[in-house]
């Protein structure tokens, strides 16, 4: 099976310059191929705490030089060149991670398309254009790729400083499995090929296990969240999805939206957001709390319970230049 090759270039006024937040950019391109070159832009002191995390993955550094009103447009220009030096100079590249929502680049974007590549587009909902996410071949908010897994079977996998245990790699085998869209299943040594993406330090001698499969065959007897099945040879792998929930769906109620809301906004202030869309938080809240609909906490809109919000001083709504309304955490 094809492996995608991407090179990832990244706005780092855009990425918010959280390590969390560009670990979690790196693993979802990781989970998707191999990144053969990564480049981030706009690099200053204030970005001090990316230094581990830009090491390890050799991403080459663009600083920011703060000179006149043109320096933005300067790292944009920037940008462009490189990517299209890459696409007519490197023939192993066939994918590109673009982590900015600027319309401007949605030229780059169709050029690129046009010799072939995918290109994959990830931004904050605050500033991603319309033409730039429909201009991508696929586009994810930042918030989303940032925040944990929709999917309750990936909640809780473990951080790259953290050893890894048997609990520990059955989540992070679930979290790859979950953001498989084209098949509900995959080979084996596929799989154990994006672990190592993520996790290079993986070892199957490290769990008592002589091969992958053999680790995956106890995990599966162990937790009942993967199943593993061999097909003429081919050893493959899927969610089950008969799998048992770890606890029962909670709801929302008049008397607990707004402690579950106050909690949500208060993840993507940890994040490094000042402000997003509010199908964001919305979608969100539908995650975590699959039956919520506005009329069962007493509206008929979901802008109610933003107004409504508002009133309570758990945030403030304020409208881009499109005319588009946008939640600013307080």
């Amino acid at each position: 099976m094809s492996t995608s090759r991407f090179a990832l270039f990244v706005d780092l006024e855009n990425c918010g310059a959280k390590a969390a937040t560009l670990n979690s950019i790196l693993d979802k391109v990781k989970i998707r191929g191999d990144i053969l070159l990564g480049k981030v832009y706009g690099y200053t002191d204030r970005f001090s705490d990316l230094k581990e995390v830009l090491l390890s993955n050799t991403f080459t550094v663009v600083p920011s030089i703060r000179y006149g009103f043109a320096q933005k447009n300067n790292a944009d220009i920037m940008l462009v060149i490189d990517a299209l030096e890459v696409a007519f100079s490197n023939p192993l590249i066939d994918s590109f991670c673009i982590v900015s929502g600027d319309s401007d680049y949605t030229p780059l974007v169709g050029k690129l398309k046009s010799m072939g590549k995918f290109v994959l587009g990830i931004s904050r909902s605050e500033v991603a254009s319309s033409i730039f996410i429909n201009a991508c071949n696929e586009f994810q908010f930042l918030e989303t790729v940032s925040s944990v897994s929709r999917d309750k079977r990936a909640r809780k996998s473990p951080s790259k400083d953290e050893p890894l245990d048997d609990s520990g790699l059955n989540k992070l085998l679930e979290g790859i499995l979950s953001e498989q869209t084209d098949e509900d299943k995959m080979y084996a040594s596929e799989l154990k090929g994006v672990l190592l993406r993520l996790r290079p330090d993986f070892n199957e001698k490290a769990f008592g296990c002589a091969s992958f499969g053999k680790l995956l065959t106890k995990l599966s007897q162990k937790f009942g969240t993967i199943r593993v099945k061999n097909e003429n040879n081919n050893v493959y792998v899927a969610l089950n999805a008969d799998a048992p929930e770890e606890t029962a769906a909670k709801k929302l109620t008049q008397d607990n939206w707004r402690t579950a809301f106050a909690e949500q906004l208060q993840r993507y202030k940890d994040d490094g957001f000042e402000r997003i869309n509010p199908s964001i938080l919305k979608a969100d809240i539908q995650a975590a709390y699959p039956d919520f609909t506005e009329r069962a906490i007493g509206f008929k809109r979901f802008s109610d319970v933003l107004r409504q919000m508002e009133k309570d001083k758990l945030l403030s709504l304020e409208m881009d230049e499109q005319k588009n309304m946008l939640v600013k955490m307080l």
